[in-house]
């Protein structure tokens, strides 16, 4: 995730889709939106934008809910270090959140190190993306602002360049009292840009409507999870909104690790030891289960072994090229593991249309998630 990446045990037994307000008909367009049949190299930077507001990110991010406990512990030093390693490789912008632990933190550790020992270039290169989560309390200006400049000081900038916002609870509409007042600090230089995170199709019209500058709404998008190419890709195409995708490797279970395992066998394959793990293995059983998702696999290494390149490097670069994405998500374990190398094969890689076909047969025969869930975001709101 990076986003939110809160679990609900059972989510998916109680969790029914909202009913929405939305009618696909209004915006003059069917249900879902369909990938190119074709992909190309991929541009390392992409720009997020909305009217004068316009922000440069590294099309694969770095995610860093992983600093946050539950995947082994981190060292300061050793994880400033690995961010010094994934910016010098290119990849050189990282999302976050008030919530994860000390990421934010560890930026401001990091982007002091970048003044202090790297060329103002890079410097130039480098994003710090975060997040802000608050209770559903009454958002007035001053506790807007008290918040804001929380992060600005953990992170150490003057202008945060992206504030991802999240609201939990859409029966109060304090979000848009809290979007008016971010977008008033973004007018005073403190935020650059303002973007959202699982926030629905309907929330976002609602949002857009009432003229707030968002650039980009972050969900849940992975070959699994294909929600957001249903309404939200459409509303985002109209209306130049970008998504920026998180879950997209689904926490390391699209990866070789899982390939021609048995989880119903007690240690008999790799363990679900992390929060991720855990958090996407559930999604993958409201999709099809463990036995379809070893098809989807056992497609995706014919595909990676046909390019030379990793099952991550696939499943990342599949979602790239859907419609209104912008930047996917890869989490980052800092100081514990690294994937530089994976990360940058997907920039060169091509997918042709025996691929995306390939990909496309094998997502469609699982359950569409919509139906099951709901709209993106609706995993983390009980109807």
């Amino acid at each position: 995730m990076s986003s939110l990446h809160y679990s609900f045990p059972g989510f998916f037994s109680t969790l029914k889709p909202s009913k929405t307000r939305f009618d696909t008909a209004r915006l003059g367009a069917s249900n879902s939106v369909q990938c190119c049949t074709a992909t190309t190299a991929e541009p390392r930077r992409v720009t997020v934008k909305n009217g004068n507001d316009s922000l440069d990110i590294c099309r694969v991010l770095n995610g860093m809910w992983q600093t946050g406990g539950g995947w082994g512990r981190i060292d300061r030093d050793d994880a400033v270090d690995a961010m010094l390693q994934y910016a010098d490789a290119g990849l050189s912008t990282f999302d976050m959140a008030d919530h994860y632990g000390p990421a934010e933190d560890l930026y401001g550790i990091f982007i002091n190190r970048v003044r202090r020992e790297r060329p103002p270039e890079l410097l130039e290169q480098i994003r710090g993306l975060t997040k802000w989560v608050p209770p559903p309390v009454k958002m007035t200006s001053s506790y807007v602002r008290e918040n804001i400049d929380i992060s600005r000081k953990r992170m150490d900038v003057s202008s945060l360049d992206m504030l991802q916002f999240h609201w939990w609870d859409y029966s109060n509409s304090g979000y848009l009292d809290a979007l008016k007042h971010l977008a008033d600090l973004k007018e005073e230089g403190k935020i650059k840009t303002v973007a959202l995170t699982n926030f629905d199709t309907e929330r976002l019209q609602i949002i857009l409507e009432n003229e707030i500058p968002i650039v980009s709404n972050q969900v849940q998008h992975s070959i699994v999870d294909m929600r957001p190419q249903q309404k939200m890709a459409e509303l985002c195409q109209l209306t130049g909104v970008k998504l920026i995708t998180y879950g997209t490797v689904m926490g390391g279970l699209l990866s070789e690790k899982f390939l021609d395992t048995n989880l119903s066998i007690p240690f008999a394959g790799p363990p679900l030891n992390t929060p991720s793990l855990q958090k996407y293995k559930r999604m993958i059983d409201a999709w099809g289960g463990w036995r379809q998702f070893q098809v989807l696999l056992q497609t995706l290494k014919r595909i990676s072994s046909k390019h030379g390149v990793s099952i991550p490097t696939v499943a990342v670069k599949y979602i790239l090229d859907q419609p209104a994405v912008a930047g996917s998500m890869i989490g980052v374990r800092l100081g514990l593991s690294q994937h530089v190398k994976d990360a940058n094969a997907i920039f060169s890689l091509v997918l042709d249309e025996e691929d995306i076909n390939s990909i496309r047969e094998v997502s469609e025969k699982g359950k569409d998630l919509i139906e099951v869930i709901g709209d993106c975001g609706d995993e983390y709101r009980r109807i």
